[in-house]
């Protein structure tokens, strides 16, 4: 097991973790609680990390003394155990294998997910509910906690669109690759004649930026609106001018916050995203800059369509770029996303991408 601990890199992270422990026992820690928050929370990603690999090492010390006594007495019972525990070693390792993956440098932050219907009105409003949903019960099935930035209603069922934090150690990480189009095949429920149609729904998904990283905005150049809420939130939401809209008018970037109690909040939360969406913006022509001088003419778009999801006439999940797919829908859109997430961070490490 020695050299899976050079594998995971393990002794990096047992300094990482004095570094963090330090830090946080620094008179000054709790005067931010942002930057506190963030620390303790990659803490304890951290640390289960390296617990994790110890738990499984040993596991592994265990099934090797096992065998060595089953060899002993001649007692061939223990195989089926001994089979039994390097199976549960193998999906452990490739648990561990994907945390390593997780290596680019906002990987282990927050992530700002969000979902707009595309043409087709109440079908692509209720297709992206139901992505809504799916993303919701993956975070819940990870021990992610979800926080709603942003929700407008569709006009008759479903979503318009909707923004939400999903918060925990690598949530950017294992969402990076979610950003795209999502296509839904079916026989339409809002349809009298049952006829078969197609939604189309983009996802966007952002890390949150906290304020140790630079992002050059001058607060001139943004126009600040107010409005009345129209998502969920009780009375007290929808009788207030207490919704915000900012524009960063030099790039026409826009983001949005309605759901929070006070106008305050949802300034301090409207302006989390908006630092977010420039920082992406200007990663963004990094890129360009760098396909362009590599000779790569074909722009990729955040809006390419990534992933198909037929409720008839079969039953499929299959994602364009890696070629993954299930025939359990219904697994999918409750959550499990696993085999998706894990292939693309396997084609991205592999260069496949």
């Amino acid at each position: 097991m020695n050299k899976w601990g050079l594998h995971f890199d393990v002794a990096h992270k047992e300094e990482k973790i004095a570094e963090l422990e330090y830090k946080m026992g620094e008179p000054s820690f709790w005067d931010d609680s942002d930057y506190a928050q963030k620390i303790t929370m990659e803490l304890n990603g951290v640390k289960d990390s390296v617990e994790k690999y110890k738990a499984l090492q040993a596991k592994y010390e265990d099934m090797q003394l096992l065998w060595e006594m089953g060899m002993e007495d001649k007692d061939e019972s223990v195989y089926g155990e001994i089979t039994s525990t390097i199976k549960s070693i193998q999906q452990a390792i490739d648990q561990l294998e994907l945390d390593v993956m997780l290596s680019e440098e906002y990987d282990v932050n927050n992530a700002i997910l969000t979902l707009h219907a595309g043409a087709g009105g109440t079908e692509a409003q209720d297709w992206t509910q139901m992505l809504l949903r799916m993303y919701g019960r993956w975070a819940e099935r990870n021990g992610f906690s979800v926080e709603t930035i942003d929700f407008l209603p569709g006009d008759e069922a479903g979503v318009k669109s909707a923004t939400i934090m999903i918060n925990g150690h690598n949530a950017y990480g294992y969402l990076k690759g979610e950003k795209g189009v999502h296509r839904l095949v079916r026989i339409s429920p809002f349809d009298a004649n049952a006829r078969r149609h197609t939604s189309f729904s983009a996802c966007d998904v952002m890390p949150e930026i906290d304020e140790t990283v630079e992002v050059d905005i001058n607060m001139a150049d943004i126009r600040v609106d107010t409005y009345r809420a129209s998502g969920a939130g009780g009375q007290h939401i929808n009788k207030t001018d207490s919704a915000v809209r900012m524009t960063h008018l030099p790039t026409g970037t826009v983001a949005q916050c309605q759901t929070q109690r006070s106008q305050l909040q949802n300034r301090v939360q409207c302006m989390k995203l908006l630092r977010a969406r420039l920082f992406e913006l200007e990663q963004q022509k990094k890129a360009d800059q760098l396909a362009e001088i590599d000779g790569e003419h074909q722009k990729i778009e955040w809006g390419s369509q990534i992933r198909s999801y037929v409720f008839q006439p079969y039953n499929m999940v299959k994602d364009h770029r890696t070629n993954a797919e299930t025939g359990n829908t219904q697994a999918v859109m409750d959550g499990d996303l696993a085999m998706f997430i894990e292939a693309y961070l396997k084609a991205k490490a592999n260069n496949e991408l």
